[in-house]
């Protein structure tokens, strides 16, 4: 059986956003144990020209409503970009997992040689559905969603490799 464009993305969306949740609360376990307060983390960065991880979470939730939206050609859920604490960016993630599991195989399988335009600063780029997938949202989501990882062990989070693949036990 081929692989579908349902199969490579909501399930990996929705497993990493998982994970990614499971990360903001050790790192709201290990802030209590420190004795900060856990909105210190929105603002981290691991280097000065790059967004904070607020930002980070954001971006990644993004990529996996936006990629949905443009394959089945509605409009995703508008979120305010304006989250203050780590309760708020759980919500977020939340949201995000609730709109991509609500999405049907059937509105995604299909949609590998839709033309998908993605805005750009630089301008639009049109590109077909799979590609649009393989190439472009799925390294633009690990690439945040491992920012986001990164940023927490930076910052003395415990984390491991374990946490950031999730219970392997539970993949299909």
């Amino acid at each position: 059986m081929a692989i579908s464009m349902h199969s490579a993305s909501v399930p990996v969306f929705v497993r990493m956003l998982g994970n990614m949740n499971n990360w903001l609360d050790k790192a709201e376990a290990h802030a209590r144990e420190k004795k900060f307060e856990p909105a210190v983390y929105l603002g981290t960065r691991l280097a000065p020209d790059m967004l904070p991880f607020s930002n980070q979470v954001q971006i990644a939730c993004d990529s996996a409503k936006f990629c949905l939206a443009r394959l089945t050609g509605v409009d995703a859920p508008k979120f305010e970009d304006n989250e203050t604490n780590l309760a708020e960016l759980r919500e977020r993630i939340r949201k995000t997992v609730e709109y991509v599991s609500s999405v049907p195989a059937d509105a995604i399988d299909g949609t590998d040689a839709k033309d998908i335009v993605v805005p750009r600063r630089a301008g639009s780029i049109t590109m077909k559905g799979e590609s649009y997938l393989k190439q472009f949202v799925l390294p633009n989501f690990f690439f945040h969603v491992t920012t986001v990882y990164a940023l927490l062990r930076h910052n003395g989070v415990d984390l491991g490799k374990g946490d950031y693949l999730g219970s392997l036990t539970a993949a299909s």
